[in-house]
């Protein structure tokens, strides 16, 4: 059999792992010698593309030595943690990567401390060495403080480290060795981690860590063999986490990972990283295994979610003019899918019909998924993300918090920890960096922090970096005070006027620029003051015969403010909507019409 190794590469977010990969892949041989390929290979989703961020964890294999190495690509941002955590149950060994001016980030301690519970015996690799603002010796000490923080064990703690740029593709075990190429990272691998102890003569058993929905071979389902073999047509049967029997079923095919292809194999062996196809019901954390088994897998409970977003048809007077896809059930259709590749999130239908509670663990989980719905031409009505609230010992309302991590200049400090405090989070730690720079700490509720983000990049001037992980649920912090300013809100159906937007130019900021198509109850535009406002946006100058001199000069309009989805979805209120299509994003009143809208103010009061 041929030697194996299992290994995840884990960081924080573009710390490099994905691109340390592409160069791992090319050395190895695995891509031919003039074959092109795409920067961030693994990054194969547009989503993942346009924003630089690895959202769904892969696996991918290479030939070293004779060694094949089976490694995984993992997220890091915290909203796709669940990710991380499945696939660290399949391996045997962890690279840690860590950005050699950014040191350690709160994602680099959520990954370090899911591996260091699973007895995973990291590698540390220090990466970007040659960044012209590096600080290797601080961020080897951040290391060590981490690893004494998650009480890392003896054996653990004994890490070995290296140093590497995986962009110009290089690594060396010390700082002033040769930096020719990535061998001296493979070797480590090889006599690092160890090969998977198999039992090849015990009956078959796999641990699913990874489902996914083929439009050719139905539920598809990634695992680690544990022990045994697996043939094609062999029957099997499903278990959950309680030894209950999921069903019967008969493998009708098994892939194993080649370079980045799926490759079709009749027999895998214990060790093994698969694909296989056959079930109905299967699902992540369930164990497949042969009919004598009668015990299931250990499998890690996947962390619950915390927030939860309303999604609805468009109902919008321009519902049905950009997208394709406009149905209650159609939507039905897509979620459901979702569900079968995406365990992290829950859908709810809700009581009357109408809309889905669509729950996960962050605003830029859902605002992906949003993404990809309207890309595939969905016309959606999302509502205001709310936080999953829990009940505690004696009705106590339990809230989840965040740890959020913040650097920023110093100057700028004073009025982040205000804005923070305001959002009932406390600052846990408060460390200069050099370089006039600062980081802080703080321990807040989730809530406090939607919508907060363009804020902070108003208050930092665009230069902060925040950084947020979750930290638990604890009780409950009071009210927390919203969007300070209403919105001003359209009053009928057409076309927006320019010289209309110039008279209103003293109310507010617009939303929107001279022609586009505006409708009764959409929002146009923030109010100066703390009341919403009806506006004519349709009409137009009054021509006479009579006209100054200056009377044709061309209207000069402030450019509107254009928001992006998770701007948008962060921005309203409980009241209000963001219509989302293929085309546009706008802001709406949940109640278009003004009397209605009134009557339900009233009857809520």
């Amino acid at each position: 059999m041929q030697p194996l190794r299992n290994i995840a590469i884990i960081a924080h977010v573009d710390h490099g792992k994905t691109t340390l990969l592409d160069n791992l892949l090319k050395q190895s041989g695995t891509f031919k010698v003039h074959q092109e390929i795409a920067e961030r290979v693994m990054d194969s989703n547009d989503l993942e593309k346009e924003r630089g961020i690895t959202i769904l964890a892969k696996c991918t294999s290479l030939l070293w030595r004779d060694t094949r190495i089976n490694m995984v690509d993992t997220p890091g941002h915290a909203d796709f943690g669940g990710e991380v955590e499945r696939i660290l149950s399949m391996v045997d060994g962890v690279v840690l990567l860590v950005d050699a001016a950014e040191g350690t980030m709160p994602q680099t301690k959520f990954v370090l401390n899911k591996a260091l519970k699973l007895g995973l015996r990291p590698i540390v690799l220090i990466n970007k060495i040659d960044r012209a603002d590096a600080r290797v010796g601080e961020v080897e000490e951040e290391i060590l403080e981490l690893f004494m923080a998650l009480e890392a064990t003896e054996a653990q703690f004994n890490f070995p480290v290296a140093y590497a740029s995986g962009r110009a593709g290089w690594a060396s075990r010390t700082l002033t060795g040769e930096r020719k190429d990535l061998s001296p990272l493979f070797d480590l691998i090889l006599e690092h981690v160890p090969a998977p102890q198999v039992d090849l003569h015990a009956d078959f058993s796999m641990l699913i860590t990874a489902r996914e929905y083929d439009t050719y071979l139905g539920r598809i389902l990634t695992g680690r063999i544990f022990t045994g073999s697996l043939s094609v047509q062999q029957s099997v049967k499903v278990l959950n986490k309680e030894n209950e029997l999921v069903e019967n079923a008969r493998i009708t095919k098994i892939m194993a990972f080649r370079g980045m292809e799926r490759v079709a194999i009749e027999v895998a062996n214990a060790g093994d990283i698969i694909v296989i196809a056959g079930t109905q019901q299967a699902n992540v954390a369930d164990t497949i295994c042969a009919p004598t088994v009668m015990q299931a897998l250990p499998a890690a409970p996947i962390d619950p979610p915390t927030l939860a977003i309303n999604f609805s048809v468009n109902d919008s007077p321009l519902a049905g003019t950009e997208g394709s896809k406009l149905t209650f059930s159609v939507l039905r259709d897509r979620l459901m899918r979702e569900l079968e590749s995406n365990v992290s999130i829950q859908v709810t239908e809700s009581p009357n019909k109408d809309s889905f509670e669509v729950a996960g663990r962050g605003e830029l989980q859902l605002g992906i998924l949003i993404e990809t719905m309207r890309r595939e031409g969905f016309e959606l009505s999302i509502s205001r993300p709310r936080v999953l609230i829990k009940s505690g010992p004696n009705g106590t309302k339990l809230e989840p918090l965040e740890e959020i991590q913040i650097e920023l200049d110093d100057e700028f400090s004073g009025s982040v920890i205000e804005s923070m405090s305001l959002r009932k989070a406390e600052m846990r730690d408060l460390r200069p960096m050099g370089g006039g720079k600062t980081r802080i700490i703080f321990i807040g509720p989730s809530r406090g922090l939607i919508g907060y983000y363009g804020n902070f990049l108003t208050e930092t001037r665009g230069t902060g970096i925040m950084n947020r992980t979750f930290h638990r649920y604890d009780t409950y912090r009071g009210a927390i005070s919203g969007r300070r300013n209403g919105v001003l809100i359209s009053m009928g159906s057409g076309n927006a006027i320019a010289y209309a937007l110039f008279n209103l130019a003293d109310r507010g900021k617009m939303f929107i620029a001279p022609g586009e198509k505006v409708y009764e109850g959409m929002i146009v535009g923030e109010h100066n003051r703390d009341n919403d406002l009806e506006v004519n946006l349709l009409k137009g100058k009054q021509l006479t015969n009579m006209r100054a001199s200056s009377a044709d000069e061309s209207i000069r309009l402030s450019p509107p403010i254009v928001m992006k989805l998770e701007e948008a979805i962060a921005y309203i209120k409980d009241d209000e909507r963001v219509e989302v299509t293929p085309k546009s994003i706008r802001l709406r009143k949940a109640i278009l019409n003004p009397s209605e809208r009134k009557r339900a103010t009233k009857a809520q009061h």
